[in-house]
């Protein structure tokens, strides 16, 4: 029997804010174990907590880039569960009536596109963290995370495939960066995502019994993931086997998904409003304001670098894949560089040498208006292509302008036309022979006498108007 895939995702994102979500303990990364706590995240006896009005900010921000409505009432729920990471045995964070309901997004997947639908966006806090040492044979708790705002983004399930849901993802996590809402770092579990998937029947509109799975720190591993998933579940539906309603871990290592426990029913949380936090209120002037603070969008971003510059979807994607990396390709190009040459250089030598020495675009020897002189000195003639990459290596090196080391290297392009004349007559005295067999027919040899050109003037000869003028001496 031929099944379909029905995959929707749920993304945990930090979000960056200073402080956490109920208290003013610090969210910074990489503290030594249980040194950004307090009471209040600790959830010691008769404290309150205390909501960081950034939060809200940061997820209407998200919710207004999703095409979400933003609510002007929510409500803040206690999520009862009990584990050694958290330390009140509930978790604060929104139920019935989140911030935000009823956004999407436009992916582009397996050559199409395609809208996925966002049932809901809200805030909550996140739990500790179990560290297992496992020659001790104990388990650890660091609290330092507990408290971190978290933002849970929630998607219909309408992604088909693997591939939709990785385009989900890097649309989704382009957009927060964009909107400086979370770094998008998955490694450090600041962008996390759980994948619910069933199989049902073609054409069969009845939802079949879903697996939740977990554990997946990168987009190749959601994918992988879920190709897995798949997989297993095709292969007990066919032997008539019943799928079993679970929360399951992926393995990278062993590439395959191991159950963990018996997935949970919102009852099973037993959420009730929050007794400590009133409902939290936007006025709508506010969410206006939020909205007139967006940035462009990746992808209309995108549309325009090809609309404006001229360039392909390929270099546009990739100089739109971050926003200090468009900001810079534009400053390049306002500064006087043709618009496709630039991206050219920006895309391919300058990402090249960054990514060699594990530098952002933000970390760039060569500032955007540098990159533009020497976009400039190459276009005019006063240097060659050969030239421009010598002085692109020297300009990473030293951080000089590029008309300053044209000037300490000698490299200027020798485009006169006169001197080049006699240079060529010079060359043609010296091969007669060869003159006599390029009017012969044998028109290759036109590029002997521009390697001679180019060797007498020590490689500083414009290549183009040596061509151009040997053609013509010679007489075709």
């Amino acid at each position: 029997m031929e099944y379909e895939a029905v995959i929707g995702l749920e993304v945990h994102a930090q979000l960056l804010t200073e402080s956490k979500i109920f208290c003013g303990c610090s969210t910074r990364f990489g503290a030594p174990p249980n040194t950004h706590v307090c009471p209040v995240c600790m959830g010691m006896p008769g404290v309150l907590p205390v909501l960081n009005e950034r939060v809200v900010e940061l997820a209407t921000r998200t919710g207004l880039a999703t095409h979400c409505t933003v609510h002007p009432r929510s409500v803040w729920a206690r999520k009862n569960y009990f584990y050694p990471d958290l330390p009140k045995n509930y978790q604060i964070s929104q139920y019935e009536a989140p911030l935000c309901t009823g956004g999407w997004l436009e992916v582009e997947a397996e050559g199409q596109s395609k809208r996925i639908g966002i049932t809901r966006i809200h805030m909550e806090e996140d739990a500790g963290k179990l560290v297992h040492d496992p020659a001790q044979g104990v388990s650890y708790v660091d609290f330092n995370r507990t408290g971190v705002p978290l933002m849970e983004i929630v998607s219909e399930p309408d992604m088909r495939t693997p591939a939709e849901a990785g385009a989900y993802l890097r649309a989704l996590r382009d957009i927060l960066v964009y909107l400086e809402v979370c770094d998008g770092n998955m490694e450090e579990g600041s962008f996390r995502c759980d994948a619910n998937i069933s199989l049902r029947p073609m054409g069969q509109a009845e939802l079949g019994t879903k697996t939740e799975l977990k554990n997946m720190n990168s987009f190749k591993g959601v994918t992988r993931a879920l190709e897995y998933e798949i997989r297993r579940q095709r292969a007990m539906l066919n032997q008539g086997e019943r799928i079993l309603q679970q929360t399951r871990l992926w393995d990278a290592e062993a590439n395959k998904t191991h159950g963990m426990r018996g997935k949970e029913e919102a009852h099973d949380y037993r959420y009730f409003p929050d007794p400590d936090l009133l409902p939290l209120v936007v006025d709508q002037a506010w969410v206006e304001r939020v909205r007139a603070g967006l940035p462009e969008l990746p992808a209309a971003k995108r549309e325009r670098f090809v609309r404006q510059y001229g360039l392909s979807d390929y270099d546009a994607g990739v100089l739109t894949a971050s926003r200090p990396l468009a900001e810079y390709y534009e400053a390049v190009a306002a500064a006087g560089a043709a618009p496709k040459t630039a991206a050219n250089w920006v895309t391919s030598d300058l990402l090249g040498a960054l990514h060699g020495q594990d530098l952002e675009i933000t970390d760039s020897p060569i500032g955007a208006a540098d990159l533009a002189g020497l976009i400039r000195l190459l276009e005019d003639g006063t240097i060659s292509g050969k030239m421009a990459k010598q002085v692109f290596a020297e300009m990473l090196a030293s951080g000089k302008q590029a008309a300053v080391l044209v000037q300490e290297m000698g490299l200027s392009q020798v485009s006169d036309q006169g001197e080049l004349e006699a240079v060529l007559t010079e060359i043609f005295a010296a091969h007669p022979a060869e003159v006599e067999a390029y009017r012969g027919g044998k028109k290759k040899l036109l590029g002997f006498f521009v390697g001679q050109a180019m060797q007498r003037t020590k490689g500083q000869a414009n290549p183009k108007l040596v061509n151009e003028l040997a053609a013509r001496l010679l007489g075709g």
